[in-house]
């Protein structure tokens, strides 16, 4: 970080950082509000008729929105919320996916001075209806093509749900896409500070159910350094286009692709395509997209193709990649064949952006996750909380106060509890710092599954078997994988009366595919006689990720 040491305090003041010490803090303004850091920013006329985010649609026509456009239609459906009588610290569910509702959805509830619950269109009835049901929300925005499988279960599936807004509807719900008309001039919004929570967005741990992280409107700006470095301090180019295929219903999606976008006043690109490497070249060279957020899996997706410059006109020159450890020879092919700046970074959804790289300020070291991010405290310590050396394996903490930590999980103290380790924050993740101050990443002290860049809870997959009738006890575990980081690997012990075949193998993913979510189901299913227990009389799931060789 030398080189941040040579910018004036006007030039740190952007990055919202401020000199302190040997080091630097982050600055989060009491008023800190994600529309004001958005879209709020870009409404003056010289602004406020430039493209704030396309969809291209199946066909190939776009549907472009101005951020002017954007904030009349975030005016009405705030307005049409408000009028339901939804308000401060109200929670609406926001499950519109990769389309402009979405992005709208979550400038009007901030209007409001309600919540946004982030939920993905990936998950199936049962983790919908678990998120849903633990936050008691009462609206939710959505879309036909997601709600029409839902509709006839709906009331026995969301007790709690008194309006629902569907884009597009083929039913008797409010149509969204009449909700986002006709802003009434008379409009009060009514804008939340720093601390107050904006986003709750529902991410698995190592045991239970997802559980529900609420962060307050802090969490942009306390992104604002890192969110710029790993951007490669270019996010203001004025031809700067971004586009992502992560879900707008996770971290990676919104916080690090579509706000970022609109902090800077640039445009969003978006679709509701499925990644495909082949679609994606021609979607970015169509788009003439700049700055990409891309998991590591999908990188070496992309990789698949030898010279991709030679085959698709390319303006790509930024991608950021975390979620999962980036590989040092991916890092090497996309530098050296997509021709472009690959910064990596590390964090999690409690916590995020505590390390990685920026190829503008210092050289990345390919393998590593890279620096520790101005701002951060960032310490390897042993199981008793004290530091390790330079060279010796540790668990990544930071401190309990970081800027970037959530508010809390709702309705789960005793969560919160396990992330405490004296002054500091757990992650449960490993890594060894070199003399130089690099990281480098060694895998997880817990159960987590991290598979390309999604995180999954073990236990609720393990729910979820056994509530098969031919599943008598079930173990799940993550199995090392070159392509994914990891994959799930389940271990059943069927119940009487049924034999194990490649049919009951399909079907029992099938079931965890259609009740939780598709990224979730199981990659292999091993049928075993028994399971080793530990001294509590619990499956040893450390005994077979030993035999997986994880």
């Amino acid at each position: 970080m030398s080189k941040l040491r040579d910018y004036t305090d006007a030039e740190l003041g952007v990055l919202n950082l401020k000199r302190a010490g040997d080091g630097f803090e982050i600055v989060i303004p009491a008023d800190a509000n994600l529309y004001h850091m958005t879209l709020g920013r870009h409404l003056e006329p010289a602004q406020c008729q430039r493209i704030a985010i396309s969809l291209e649609n199946p066909d190939g026509s776009l549907a472009a929105l101005t951020f002017a456009d954007v904030e009349d239609a975030a005016t009405a459906l705030a307005a049409r919320l408000r009028s339901l009588g939804l308000g401060r610290g109200d929670f609406v569910g926001i499950h519109t996916g990769l389309r402009p509702e979405t992005a709208i959805a979550h400038m009007a509830i901030c209007k409001i001075g309600g919540v946004a619950v982030t939920l993905s269109q990936l998950y199936g009835p049962d983790t919908l209806a678990h998120a849903l049901n633990h936050c008691e929300a009462t609206t939710l925005l959505t879309t036909e093509a997601a709600w029409a499988p839902l509709r006839a279960h709906a009331s026995a599936l969301f007790p709690h749900l008194n309006h629902v807004l569907v884009q597009g509807s083929a039913g008797p719900e409010a149509d969204l896409t009449e909700a986002l008309s006709d802003a009434p001039a008379d409009f009060e919004p009514d804008y939340t500070g720093a601390d107050d929570p904006a986003l709750l967005m529902y991410t698995s741990g190592s045991t239970g159910m997802p559980k529900g992280i609420l962060h307050g409107h802090r969490v942009l700006a306390s992104y604002t350094p890192s969110i710029n470095l790993f951007f490669n301090l270019s996010m203001a180019d004025e031809d700067a286009v971004f586009w992502s295929p992560s879900d707008w219903a996770w971290v990676g999606g919104l916080l690090d692709m579509l706000f970022p976008a609109w902090m800077a006043g640039r445009t969003i690109v978006t679709s509701e395509a499925r990644f495909r490497p082949d679609w994606a070249y021609a979607f970015m060279a169509r788009h003439k997209v700049t700055h990409t957020f891309l998991a590591p899996t999908a990188i070496k997706r992309l990789a698949q193709t030898a010279d991709p410059r030679a085959e698709h006109d390319l303006a790509l020159r930024v991608i950021c990649t975390g979620g999962e450890a980036l590989a040092a020879d991916t890092l090497e092919w996309a530098e050296r064949a997509l021709g472009v700046v690959c910064n990596e970074f590390y964090g999690m959804t409690e916590v995020n952006h505590l390390i990685g790289n920026c190829a503008a300020l210092y050289p990345r070291r390919p393998g590593s996750m890279g620096l520790a991010y101005p701002g951060h405290d960032v310490r390897l310590v042993d199981a008793d909380g004290n530091d390790v050396p330079p060279g010796e394996p540790g668990e990544v903490v930071t401190r309990s106060d970081a800027p970037t930590r959530y508010l809390g999980y709702l309705k789960n103290p005793e969560k919160e509890a396990e992330l405490r380790l004296g002054p500091w924050m757990r992650t449960h993740d490993l890594a060894v710092r070199d003399g130089d101050g690099y990281f480098w990443y060694k895998g997880r002290s817990d159960d987590l599954i991290k598979s390309s860049g999604f995180r999954i809870g073990p236990a609720e997959v393990e729910e979820c078997l056994l509530a098969h009738r031919a599943v008598a006890e079930a173990a799940v575990i993550g199995k090392p994988d070159a392509e994914r980081g990891a994959i799930v690997k389940a271990f059943v012990r069927l119940a009487q009366g049924h034999a194990a075949d490649p049919a009951l193998v399909e079907t029992l993913r099938n079931h965890v595919r259609d009740r939780l979510a598709a990224y979730k189901a199981p990659r292999e299913i091993a049928f075993v006689d028994g399971f080793k227990l530990t001294s509590s009389g619990k499956i040893n799931r450390k005994a077979l990720r030993e035999i997986e060789g994880g």
